[in-house]
């Protein structure tokens, strides 16, 4: 997973900041694969600026990952799980279509 600075694309609909080795990260890649959802996966693991990017968008949270769905600030794994349950993901995806 190359890591993207969100200078290095034009309107994301989907990025996920993570680590590669983090259980949470890939659990929240399966959910969204599960979709057939296309996201920007950035690795920030050995990047401190992507890691500051990742806090500065996320209001400050320093764990991995971070889901954005468009503007909307999803969370975490287990904001993005909850979220799905509730239906709230389809309907964020839906309106990016």
């Amino acid at each position: 997973m190359p890591g993207l600075s969100s200078k290095e694309y034009a309107q994301p609909e989907v990025v996920v900041y993570l680590t590669k080795l983090c259980p949470f990260c890939i659990m929240a890649s399966r959910l969204l694969d599960s979709k057939g959802v296309n996201y920007h996966a950035i690795d920030v693991g050995n990047d401190s600026e992507l890691w500051s990017e990742m806090a500065s968008r996320s209001g400050g949270r320093q764990t991995v990952p971070q889901i954005f769905i468009g503007d909307h600030h999803v969370g975490g794994f287990d904001d993005l799980s909850a979220a799905d349950k509730r239906g709230e993901i389809d309907s964020l995806l839906s309106a990016l279509k």
